[in-house]
């Protein structure tokens, strides 16, 4: 196995652990990760749904189903592009907004009160990393 791939190894486990700790952090919250996730998607703008359903690596049918539950829980409103009558478009609604910021808030205590059990010294070798593993996630 070559560093590479050992180090890809040891990256995707330690994601796996961060990603399951963040998802128990807001188990109590009425938005699951899924939602969360697809709300995040829309705080910059209205978008497509054959946009959402590709970012998040589902059909255009499950994406569907997701819209419509969010829909439902008043979370997202549907709308239509300007540029073509035929498309329509997702947006957030201000619950919406409002229950994404209340994760988010959630996620950023849970992962402060992590951070505290660290030493400055690994506090500053996290710190180092975040830009690489920023520039690893938009390549």
């Amino acid at each position: 196995m070559s560093a590479s791939q050992t180090l890809a190894e040891q990256l995707s486990a330690s994601l796996r652990h961060l990603v399951l700790l963040l998802r128990r952090a807001v188990a109590g919250q009425p938005v699951t990760s899924q939602q969360y996730a697809v709300l995040g998607s829309l705080e910059h703008r209205a978008r497509r749904m054959s946009e959402l359903a590709e970012e998040h690596a589902v059909h255009l049918p499950t994406m569907t189903v997701q819209i419509n539950r969010m829909e439902d829980a008043g979370l997202v409103a549907r709308g239509s592009d300007p540029g073509d009558a035929r498309v329509r478009t997702v947006e957030l609604t201000e619950e919406g907004r409002a229950r994404l910021d209340v994760v988010r808030q959630a996620r950023r205590a849970f992962l402060a009160a992590r951070l505290e059990t660290l030493t400055p010294a690994e506090q500053e070798i996290l710190a180092r990393a975040l830009p690489v593993l920023d520039k690893l996630g938009r390549s």
